[in-house]
């Protein structure tokens, strides 16, 4: 048994979970880097720590400093365990359409919230703009730009690919993800490239996102109106992600984003997001293109408890119209637990 130091040494060399479900279906092994096994519950856990430590070397955090963060949760959750851990203070600012568990979940954690207008990232309003101007009034103050810092990239090529080529012994065939800021899909990609050019890597992109055409035919295009994952599409192309090795991208409606997140509780056991289930709705198209007997790795991004009020509501999925691609398991009988109690 190995002993990690704090939170911040704690992050990193998570599992590779087969998934017997999509494997079964397609006859080839799709494998999830369960990345909601870091000790924040994402995989933004690795953006954090890098983003600070690489702040702290170049001597731009003074102690008691400020740190503070544009995101849709998920790398706020991260930085501000990061934070607590290395006694700064964490100023989050989101969009205000994120699941209501994200908000309350970084307030819980000590990190100052602040919640503006969902506007295109054009806007000067947008939460990634607020909060580089915040971050330039506050004294002592970073803001983190987790999208164009390429510490994000950085850490993923250098923690993230090598745990998967390292746990695979080498034997994959296909790398697929789906992406916000580009430094998980860009890290890893990079570093799986510099072993075997052969190794395919593809892009996920769910409604909304401008990624798909962009690596399709070069061009910035959204692809549909929306969608109800969090935390992914996106219609610029960031420092993260420029110049990223990519083979192809498969566009992946909400639908078969829904009925995969089910599939992975009710299958495999894993109660995970909605990114994990678009992750895996790609990898299963990819292992189909591939054809049998190939090894896909994708990423489980972050726990589904985060989601209770949405993905996991029933009357939500409904006014989504994504009710009936909810995945149920057999109806059972209740338990009668008035025999069971002792008069």
């Amino acid at each position: 048994m190995s002993i990690c130091d704090g939170f911040v040494g704690s992050v990193g060399n998570t599992p590779l979970i087969r998934l017997r479900g999509a494997s079964e279906e397609t006859g080839c092994e799709i494998l999830g880097k369960a990345e909601f096994m870091n000790p924040g519950g994402s995989v933004k856990d690795r953006a954090a720590r890098a983003i600070v430590a690489d702040a702290e070397r170049r001597g731009q955090l003074p102690p008691g400093g400020t740190i503070v963060e544009g995101t849709a949760g998920n790398t706020g959750i991260g930085l501000a365990h990061v934070c607590n851990e290395r006694g700064y203070r964490c100023v989050i600012v989101m969009p205000d359409n994120q699941s209501p568990e994200k908000y309350r979940l970084l307030e819980m954690l000590g990190a100052e919230v602040h919640k503006v207008p969902t506007v295109p990232y054009s806007n000067p309003n947008q939460y990634q703009r607020v909060a580089q101007r915040l971050a330039a009034e506050l004294p002592n103050a970073i803001w983190a730009n987790q999208f164009d810092n390429t510490a994000n990239r950085d850490t993923h090529r250098q923690t993230t690919g090598p745990e998967i080529w390292s746990d695979t012994n080498g034997r994959i065939d296909a790398f697929v993800a789906s992406t916000g800021t580009g430094g998980t899909f860009a890290g890893v990609s990079e570093y799986l490239k510099s072993r075997r050019r052969s190794i395919r890597c593809v892009l996920a992109d769910p409604p909304g996102s401008s990624l798909y055409e962009y690596v399709r035919n070069g061009a910035l295009k959204a692809t549909g109106t929306g969608s109800i994952t969090e935390g992914i599409g996106i219609g610029r192309v960031t420092a993260n992600l420029q110049d990223a090795p990519i083979d192809d991208a498969v566009h992946i409606e909400d639908p078969e984003t829904v009925r995969w997140v089910y599939r992975l509780l009710y299958e495999d056991g894993l109660l995970l997001g909605s990114t994990s289930g678009i992750n895996v709705a790609a990898a299963v198209r990819v292992a189909r293109g591939l054809g049998r007997g190939h090894t896909i790795v994708t990423v489980l991004c972050d726990g589904g408890a985060k989601y209770q009020s949405r993905l996991f509501n029933r009357e939500w999925l409904e006014q989504k119209g994504l009710a009936g691609h909810a995945v149920t398991p057999p109806p059972q009988a209740p338990i009668a637990l008035e025999k069971a109690l002792v008069a």
